[in-house]
C-alpha cells in the first residue's frame, strides 16, 4: 500500500479484524511524572487526544509542559481494527492514527493552550505524512470528548488556518472528530515515554512545527467556548 503510491485509508471491510483483548501488556506508571497511564484518574481532571505524527516526539510534547499535566500515553486511535499491534498500524490497514493521550487539570492548563501546542508543534497541511513519516497513521486528529472540546478545536483550526495562509502555507488536513466511537487503543510497553532520559533521550523524532505562532489574540474569536483562552483556568475558592 505505501511503495510508490499514496498512502490511502481501508475501508471497513479492507482492515484487518484484530482481536478482541490485547495482546501485550500496558505499563502501570508513566515513567517521568510516575502517574498511574491508564486510571484511574483523580476527580476533575479531563482528556485530550491529539494525533501529529510520530506519537514518540507528540507525547514528549505535553508531558514537558511546566504545569496541569497529570499523565500523558500514546496509543492508535481512530481507525476499525480491534486492538491492534504497531505493526498491524504500520502496515496500513487498520485505519489508525498514532495519537497521544493528555490527562490534565482544566484548573491549572487549559484545553486551548493544549491546542497551541498541538498546531504549532507539527505541519498540520501535510495529509498522511508528516516530515519524513510517510503512512495514513501520522495524519494529523483530534478527537474530541465535549461539544466544548469541539468548538474550541473547530475554532482553533480556523484561526491557525488564517495565520498559516498568510504565511504562504497550504490547506489543513486535520480531521476533528468525536472521540466516542473512536476507541484509544494504548500502544505498547516500549512506546510509552519512548523520548524519556531513561529510556531514549537521543531517539528518533520525526515532529516538526512550522515556525508559524498562534498567539494569545486570536482568543478573542472563539467565544464562549474558551472563556480562559491560553492563560490556567482559575483556581475555585
Amino acid at each position: 500500500m505505501l511503495f510508490g503510491r499514496t498512502p490511502v485509508l481501508p475501508t471497513p471491510e479492507q482492515a484487518l479484524e484484530g482481536r478482541s483483548e490485547p495482546s501485550f501488556p500496558v505499563p502501570d506508571r508513566h515513567t517521568v511524572l510516575g502517574t498511574p497511564l491508564l486510571g484511574p484518574y483523580p476527580e476533575g481532571l479531563e482528556i485530550a487526544d491529539f494525533g501529529m505524527g510520530c506519537f514518540w516526539g507528540a507525547e514528549r510534547k505535553f508531558w514537558q509542559l511546566p504545569t496541569g499535566i497529570h499523565t500523558t500515553l500514546v496509543g492508535y486511535q481512530g481507525g476499525f481494527t480491534q486492538n491492534p499491534t504497531y505493526e498491524e498500524v504500520c502496515s496500513g490497514l487498520t485505519g489508525h492514527a498514532e495519537t497521544v493521550r493528555v490527562v490534565y487539570d482544566p484548573r491549572e492548563i487549559s484545553y486551548a493552550r493544549l491546542l497551541q501546542v498541538f498546531w504549532e508543534s507539527h505541519d498540520p497541511t501535510q495529509g498522511f505524512r508528516q516530515g519524513g513519516d510517510v503512512g495514513t497513521q501520522y495524519r494529523s486528529a483530534v478527537y474530541t470528548h465535549t461539544p466544548d472540546q469541539a468548538a474550541t478545536a473547530e475554532a482553533s483550526r480556523e484561526a491557525y488556518q488564517k495565520v498559516l495562509t498568510a504565511a504562504g502555507y497550504g490547506r489543513i488536513t486535520t480531521e476533528v472528530l468525536p472521540a466516542e466511537g473512536r476507541t484509544f487503543y494504548p500502544a505498547e510497553g516500549y512506546h510509552q515515554q519512548y523520548l524519556s532520559d531513561s529510556k531514549n533521550p537521543d531517539g528518533y523524532c520525526g515532529l516538526g512545527g512550522t515556525g508559524v505562532t498562534l498567539d494569545a489574540p486570536f482568543e478573542t474569536n472563539w467565544g464562549a467556548s474558551c472563556p480562559t483562552g491560553l492563560a490556567p483556568a482559575p483556581t475555585e475558592e
